[in-house]
């Protein structure tokens, strides 16, 4: 057994990153169809029994094929009843191994069951036969078992054969362990790479289950991909007005740092936001109202530095936002250091605290003990706030302290560097996202306020984390290609690039962004092994 139970989420995202890394999803395919044909033949002596796989025209279809393809090399019988028409097979794998069948006319009997009654039609042949392999239906099934799947899974429940299940008895939700109705009773059920959390709730129906490896590398578990993105980005609804996708709150800057808390704010739109509001310190507003007239700069009580005056009007004005961002360019002043102290153990709303706002938690983490904040430090400003020194750790290292951190606050680690790590206490991620240009100050603030853009979104502290580092990195590459060395200006004008690469699955595969991720941490990954 690999790992702690997956979601039909965690296996989809496993799978786009296991091809971010090289493996084709032919592969993957390939790779778990040998395997139950393998276990299968380590159960029962398959050499002259007579075997129906009972296909669905989806993947968990395109698996039973070639199941079906090994157990009759290994001497089988073998039977494929497709409930369906092959010209409507849902993808480009599945075609390929139904059309591998097709070729193979004196070892597999090939049948289409368009209709129930079509399906009825195989009574005895699924009734009499030595095994039964399900693989209509597989991680993605929700709902109701309709026909002719449902008279499909009556008959196949019935056979007096040895009843095996691809990845997940059809029927069951993968997330949920509920019943759509019926659902196929398996003998064994072989499921890939890790148990799925439905299976341990819908126990009298999985009989014996086996993991199987199929090839999908541990990093696929660690690394930020295309996935970790999409699925933070929706269509916006087309009655949505002005503030329905999120209002974020920057309290940042200072007399001698306006940049810092633009450049976040300025990010937050290009995500997708609507409205970024800054508030800082008058000798900094007027200034950054000079930036963008897309950003709305609020001026506070104080001149130069963000002070305990000006919590009052903070505070007032915090209920109107979705996400506070606090720290960009605010200075180390000891008034304001003791300010943000404040406004952190006041506000109960998502926050993003970074850079100068990090610095006022030293000694003081259990001011942001089981909030909903992410802290976003570097290896110098983590030392600062945690006391410890991971300059000269392992990669695998980091991800246990940072982990550890996480946990025992009930926070959101972001940790930058040449690999970003992320945790929330109970998941770990590196993003690889991003190269050497992007040591221009400025480029830690525009990651502040995607994340930010990600929050107000309502989306969890983690995900929003993981997606925002991948984001900005793969914007800072973007730009590196344009500029020999680059501004955050130049970062956040390919946020939007960035996102619609990442949604519209884009990157080249194997991606130049992933290219030496193996030779980073091949070493310390493999250890864990």
């Amino acid at each position: 057994m690999r790992g702690e139970p997956l979601t039909s989420e965690d296996v989809r995202r496993l799978d786009e990153n296991a091809q971010l890394l090289g493996l084709t999803a032919l592969q993957l395919m390939e790779n778990a169809g040998r395997s139950v044909a393998d276990i299968i033949s380590s159960h029962i002596n398959i050499k002259g029994k007579n075997v129906v796989v009972i296909c669905g025209l989806g993947n968990n279809g395109g698996d039973g094929f070639v199941v079906a393809r090994h157990l009759a090399n290994k001497g089988a019988h073998v039977d494929v009843i497709l409930v369906g028409s092959a010209e409507m097979i849902r993808t480009d794998e599945a075609r390929h191994n139904w059309a591998i069948l097709e070729g193979m006319e004196l070892s597999i009997r090939l049948h289409e069951a368009r209709s129930t009654d079509e399906v009825k039609e195989y009574k005895d042949k699924i009734m009499n036969a030595d095994v039964v392999v399900d693989a209509i239906f597989g991680i993605g099934f929700k709902g109701t078992v309709r026909e002719p799947y449902r008279t499909a899974i009556e008959l196949m429940n019935k056979s007096k054969g040895f009843k095996v299940a691809v990845d997940i008895p059809s029927g069951i939700d993968a997330d949920t362990g509920e019943i759509g109705g019926i659902a196929f009773k398996a003998d064994l059920t072989v499921t890939f790479h890790a148990p799925k959390v439905g299976l341990d709730k819908a126990k009298e129906y999985v009989g014996k289950v086996v993991v199987a490896d199929i090839g999908i590398p541990k990093e696929a578990e660690y690394i930020v991909g295309l996935y970790d993105v999409r699925k933070c980005f929706k269509t916006r609804d087309p009655l949505s007005k002005k503030g329905d996708n999120g209002r974020v709150l920057i309290i940042g800057g200072s007399r001698l740092y306006s940049g810092a808390p633009a450049l976040s704010g300025m990010a937050a739109l290009r995500a997708g936001i609507d409205i970024a509001v800054i508030t800082t310190p008058k000798s900094a507003a007027w200034i950054i109202k000079t930036f963008s007239p897309a950003l709305i700069v609020w001026p506070l009580k104080s001149d130069e530095y963000l002070g305990l005056d000006d919590i009052e009007y903070i505070m007032s004005v915090k209920e109107r936002f979705d996400c506070i961002i606090l720290g960009p360019g605010l200075g180390l002043n000891e008034e304001t250091m003791e300010a943000v102290r404040e406004i952190v153990r006041t506000v109960d709303k998502p926050m993003v605290i970074d850079a100068d706002g990090l610095k006022a938690l030293k000694d003081n983490l259990d001011l942001i003990r089981n909030k909903q904040v992410v802290i976003t430090p570097h290896a110098g400003e983590f030392a600062i706030v945690t006391g410890i020194n991971v300059s000269n750790m392992s990669w695998n290292e980091r991800m246990e302290i940072v982990k550890e951190i996480a946990r025992k606050y009930n926070i959101t680690i972001l940790l930058k560097g040449k690999l970003d790590i992320i945790s929330d206490g109970k998941k770990v991620r590196i993003n690889c996202t991003g190269n050497a240009s992007m040591t221009v100050g400025g480029t830690g603030d525009t990651l502040t306020g995607i994340i930010g853009a990600m929050l107000s979104r309502g989306i969890n502290t983690f995900d929003a984390a993981c997606a925002a580092a991948f984001i900005n990195g793969l914007a800072g590459e973007l730009a590196s290609e344009k500029y020999t060395y680059i501004t955050p200006l130049d970062l956040v004008q390919e946020i939007p690039e960035a996102i619609r690469i990442a949604c519209e699955r884009k990157l080249i595969i194997p991606s130049r962004i992933y290219r030496n991720l193996l030779s980073r941490i091949r070493g310390e990954v493999k250890s864990e092994r």
